[in-house]
């Protein structure tokens, strides 16, 4: 039986594909993964940015990082990222589905067709198409990890975020489905996150980071507090564990709205 060191401390040789992962929670599990050994692809619609973190994790680590510019709101930019991971490493070994985005609106009655279809393409749809090709490679080459991550409003979403909360809780789903799907050779899990101190924060109100201090840890979450969360679901520390939703949210759910 392997001992817990060895289940956590050692990625070297694997492959980990991370969606969103040039900058906030993406970043910090890119920075994670490679100092434990880990190749990593970091995905994200912007190449420079792909490009400049890819050379910084090199750079430190010593360890290959591919970047790879992807848009997965669009399917066919989903099917290139997975043949370009392919035809690179020859394998993927860790997808993490953790692009999202929640744009802004005035009202409901306001929302638009455009913008409705963009967060479900890109929170819901994207992480479908990706799930399904590294997925059926995975089950080819035996084994694999694919991780969700979704939000905390898709338990308990605002006025302001109906169509993001409705596609994270259509994560929680897609990570069921697929958990079933793709078993015994792949294990299917999803990270809720709550609210975390990434550079998206620097926008919010004063008194969003007020309110922060009502929660039972009293304070949002700093971006490497995500990490041990994603190492659990990529090792194999989570050999038994399949179709599970882990909260990350410093307690918001659990506390009085």
């Amino acid at each position: 039986m392997a001992r817990p060191n060895d289940m956590f401390g050692d990625l070297t040789g694997k492959v980990i594909t991370i969606t969103g992962g040039s900058r906030g929670l993406g970043k910090e599990m890119a920075f994670a993964f490679s100092r434990l050994g880990a190749h990593v692809v970091i995905a994200s619609r912007k190449k420079e940015n792909c490009e400049a973190l890819a050379e910084e994790i090199m750079k430190e680590t010593g360890i290959e990082a591919l970047p790879a510019e992807c848009h997965v709101g669009e399917w066919d930019q989903c099917d290139a990222l997975f043949e370009k991971v392919i035809d690179h490493f020859g394998k993927c070994d860790v997808l993490i589905n953790n692009a999202g985005m929640s744009p802004l609106y005035n009202s409901l009655p306001e929302v638009s067709p455009e913008l409705f279809d963009k967060v479900l393409n890109v929170n819901l749809r994207g992480p479908f198409r990706l799930s399904a090709r590294f997925g059926e490679q995975m089950v080819k080459d035996g084994s694999g990890s694919i991780i969700n991550v979704s939000s905390v409003a898709a338990s308990q979403p605002s006025p302001h975020e109906a169509p993001y909360g409705a596609a994270k809780a259509g994560l929680h789903s897609l990570t069921q489905s697929f958990s079933r799907a793709y078993a015994p050779k792949v294990r299917v899990n999803c990270i809720m996150p709550g609210p975390f101190l990434t550079d998206i924060s620097d926008a919010w109100s004063e008194a969003t980071h007020e309110s922060l201090k009502a929660l039972p840890l009293g304070r949002g979450g700093n971006p490497n507090e995500i990490v041990g969360a994603a190492l659990y679901f990529a090792s194999e520390a989570s050999s038994f564990t399949t179709g599970a939703v882990l909260k990350i949210d410093g307690g918001l759910i659990a506390s009085p709205s």
